[in-house]
């Protein structure tokens, strides 16, 4: 398989030939399969272990199928031929491999799983602190040095008002918890 189509012809030429990997009951590795599972229309059954190290090993050695893993992780075993990158999860490329396409161009329309990080104070911190974080923070994401640093991790630092970051972990918390309802996903 070279791309995420030839990946969900092989799944539906092949129902319950293919599993996958995750770090555990719930994770964002363990809800990023079912959400592309369930958008190209497949069944995969789910092995859960205690990382992605020992899915890692567990793939290379066909035990797994697949494994949605974060690309820097990943990188050493892709470089080293022990492991072959389909796509990126993310809205658009990575930097890091750029000439690896998304999940989204390359055959699951619409598929994104990313991964981030914020900032957050406790409720009712007055409004004049929360603005004046914000804007250091914001100045802080667009310090060249930081971007190096963070592109080296595979991390694009985003930025933004308060608002539309609670707007995007409203719509993010909508998007995973149907996921986890239609995937029945229970916690262990």
């Amino acid at each position: 398989m070279n791309n995420a189509a030839e990946l969900v012809a092989y799944a539906k030429a092949n129902p319950g030939k293919l599993n996958y990997g995750s770090s555990g009951n719930g994770t964002i590795v363990h809800l990023t399969a079912e959400l592309f599972a369930s958008m190209a229309g497949i069944k995969m059954t789910h092995v859960p272990y205690k990382g992605t190290a020992l899915v890692q090993t567990d793939l290379m050695s066909g035990q797994v199928s697949i494994l949605f893993d974060n690309i820097v992780s990943a990188m050493p075993s892709i470089n080293g031929g022990k492991l072959k990158a389909l796509g990126i999860s993310g809205a658009k490329r990575s930097p890091l491999v750029p000439n690896l396409p998304t999940i989204a161009e390359s055959g699951v329309p619409g598929f994104v799983s990313d991964t981030y990080f914020g900032v957050f104070v406790p409720a009712g911190t007055p409004q004049d602190i929360v603005l004046r974080l914000n804007r250091d923070i914001n100045r802080i994401l667009e310090s060249p040095d930081f971007r190096e640093k963070l592109a080296a991790l595979g991390a694009e630092p985003v930025g933004g008002t308060p608002e539309k970051f609670a707007a995007e972990i409203r719509s993010e918390t909508a998007k995973w918890a149907k996921v986890i309802k239609d995937a029945g996903v229970k916690l262990e």
